[in-house]
């Protein structure tokens, strides 16, 4: 019998570099940009910029799990951005920028904590992570002209200095859960 369809939430940055990654990945049946883990009920992405609202920027992903595993999705997403920056990635800093996992299923969070454990013994990182791993709350999706930005705006300046490098490094490292060329 094939597995439902699920849902997990990750926090890595600014999500239009989030979004060009997992949009490409082999399972990954929709990504929406979007905001969760707030306050603010419906909150607008001016009302996430000034840090007040609690919100972290995010990718909602659906995923086929007969395709890919939860496990294949965080080894991506901690390849992709660096998870031992507090509420920064690079130039972006603000608590909308915090590194976070949010969770729709118990074994999700597992596998979370595992590889968060496996990846801190390894060495792998110079700091310690700092990624939170929380159940999903208070999602709203992101407006329109968020969604797809990468694939919209590729010669944009923020894309091809950010977005452009992170789709490399995951075609190289991951090569084998890259969806066919569209």
């Amino acid at each position: 019998m094939h597995p439902p369809n699920q849902t997990i939430t990750l926090g890595g940055g600014c999500f239009w570099c989030t979004e060009a990654v997992f949009v490409r990945v082999k399972g990954v049946l929709d990504v929406e940009s979007g905001y969760c883990n707030g306050e603010t009920l419906q909150p607008s992405y001016e009302q996430v910029c000034t840090g007040r609202t609690g919100h972290n920027e995010v990718v909602k992903l659906v995923y086929d799990p007969a395709q890919i595993s939860v496990r294949e999705i965080l080894e991506i997403f901690f390849v992709i951005h660096d998870p031992t920056t507090p509420n920064a990635q690079g130039n972006d800093h603000g608590t909308q920028y915090r590194s976070g996992i949010y969770f729709t299923t118990p074994e999700q969070q597992q596998a979370a904590l595992v590889l968060i454990s496996e990846l801190g013994s390894s060495g792998v990182y110079p700091r310690v992570i700092v990624t939170e791993v929380l159940p999903q709350a208070n999602y709203w999706p992101a407006e329109d002209y968020h969604q797809d930005f990468f694939e919209k705006h590729p010669d944009q300046g923020y894309c091809m200095a950010v977005a452009a490098p992170k789709v490399a490094k995951f075609r190289k490292t991951f090569a084998r859960l890259q969806k066919p060329d569209r």
